[in-house]
């Protein structure tokens, strides 16, 4: 069977003990898939899972209901945020 050509090959080597290949290798093959398809599947899985969880802040209600507030009612600007405002440069 002719095979489709690949325009973007890329590749990651690791290193791993024997023992946890052969623990990948059982996995893949209960999952009926080969063992790239199913460190591949499962990587990329945990990674979106944690890259979610870090870039996603979940807030309560009432912290919700805070920012709002302070969003419609910020506070007066304090001396230190005044101090950083009037050392930024001047733009023209």
């Amino acid at each position: 069977m002719p095979r489709i050509p690949v325009e973007n090959n890329d590749r990651m080597s690791l290193r791993i003990a024997s023992e946890e290949k052969s623990l990948l290798i059982r996995a893949a093959a209960l999952q009926h898939t080969n063992l790239t398809e199913f460190v591949i599947s499962n990587a990329v899985s945990v990674a979106r899972k944690i890259i979610n969880e870090n870039e996603r802040l979940e807030l309560t209600e009432r912290d919700s209901l805070h920012v709002l507030d302070l969003l419609d009612n910020p506070p007066a600007p304090n001396e230190k945020l005044m101090a950083a405002a009037f050392s930024l440069p001047k733009q023209e």
